[in-house]
């Protein structure tokens, strides 16, 4: 049955207000009225300063992030968006859902259901709610399929594995091989709202197009004073200051070792690079002679090119382990979205490597007669230990 709209809308005051909420969404349009923004999300963080709520609206190509701290900063702007001729309103809160739609006689159709399901404990079939939600408008902007936000969440989740907290109050991230960087902008809106940083990130690509329309994403966004894109190559492109997080995703064969071998340089803190194809050692390994008892793997083609994927890897993580990086090598999103599926997490600590860690990357290189690319690169390069 329609309600009176001040009594619906004092009801979603409450609910936004009231310290349960979950998240709400206000969208739409009553008829014949016009909001001044047609969607706004609302949604509790936790920030350095404290609990905040968290106002992101939209204009269709641009989100705009507010953060209010609870008391009559929030209660002002939930009033201003309850002024709003928003359509409909839902709001999910620890113990109820409440859909509000705003009828053409401008009554209130309400209804009430339970609220949103708890986290599914571990081991439970059901996934794990994302980390940047599918419904944020950073997507309407970047645009992104249900395979490529399946790829953000799995990043941002080997990110949030990765960096520590607490965090600098400024971050320096940098992007090597960054491409149409929706990777790049995903990590800045997750780092800036639910980890509350001040980040300042630059992305490189050599191609200027690339450039220039990353360049203009970010001015969409409006964060073209924190996110910006120079051309030019990995290892020669400016970058400045040198940042404390590298990222370097599906950079196609050596490009990889180069944004490694860069990240060393800099002594980056954290290194999260997914490679992509591995073109340098497979050749290496149709050209050297097979160490017995290896010769089935290196007689089949297929199989030759598998192994040399997995050897590549292999040493890259041992030379970053040489200079002084504790290294992980994980899976970044399930195989059945792309085959490029490993990631190499690095988080510098000037540990010096073991003698059997010395060891078993020289016996290994010896025994498959290769020269990895990335360590002709850190060849001029000063131990970090």
């Amino acid at each position: 049955m329609p309600e009176p709209l001040p009594a619906a809308l004092a009801e979603i005051r409450e609910l936004l207000l009231g310290g349960d909420l979950v998240r709400a969404v206000a969208s739409g349009r009553r008829r014949g009225q016009h909001p001044s923004v047609p969607r706004a999300e609302l949604r509790p963080v936790s920030l350095k300063e404290g609990a905040r709520l968290q106002v992101v609206t939209s204009d269709g190509q641009r989100p705009v992030t507010r953060n209010h701290e609870y008391g009559p900063a929030a209660a002002a702007a939930v009033d201003a968006l309850l002024a709003e001729p928003f359509g409909s309103w839902r709001v999910e809160s620890a113990g109820v859902t409440v859909q509000l739609r705003v009828t053409k006689g401008g009554s209130a159709q309400l209804h009430r259901g339970p609220g949103p399901a708890p986290p599914a404990a571990a081991g439970h079939d059901r996934p794990a709610g994302h980390l940047l939600d599918p419904g944020d408008p950073l997507f309407d902007v970047i645009g992104g399929d249900a395979a490529k936000r399946r790829q953000v969440d799995a990043f941002l989740r080997a990110l949030a594995a990765t960096l520590p907290d607490p965090l600098p109050d400024r971050l320096h991230v940098t992007d090597l091989g960054c491409g149409n960087a929706y990777l790049s902008f995903a990590a800045y809106r997750w780092l800036t709202t639910a980890r509350g940083l001040d980040v300042r990130l630059i992305g490189v690509d050599v191609r200027d197009d690339q450039r220039a329309r990353n360049t203009e994403l970010a001015a969409a966004l409006g964060w073209s004073d924190r996110v910006r894109f120079v051309a030019g190559t990995i290892q020669d492109a400016p970058v400045d200051p040198p940042p404390q997080l590298v990222l370097a995703l599906h950079a196609c064969d050596t490009a990889t070792d180069e944004a490694l071998a860069r990240a060393v340089g800099w002594r980056a803190r954290w290194v999260l690079a997914a490679p992509c194809c591995h073109h340098d050692l497979a050749a290496q390994l149709r050209r050297s002679p097979t160490p017995p008892p290896y010769q089935a793997i290196t007689r089949h083609g297929i199989l030759r090119e598998r192994y040399a994927d997995l050897l590549t890897d292999a040493l890259r993580a041992a030379l970053l382990r040489r200079r002084g990086y504790r290294v992980e090598v994980v899976e970044f999103v399930d195989s059945r979205h792309t085959p490029r599926n490993l990631l190499l997490r690095a988080t510098f600590t000037g540990a010096a490597p073991t003698e059997a860690q010395r060891r078993e990357y020289d016996e290994l290189v010896t025994a498959w007669s290769v020269t990895p690319r990335l360590a002709t690169l850190l060849a001029g390069a000063s131990p970090a230990a």
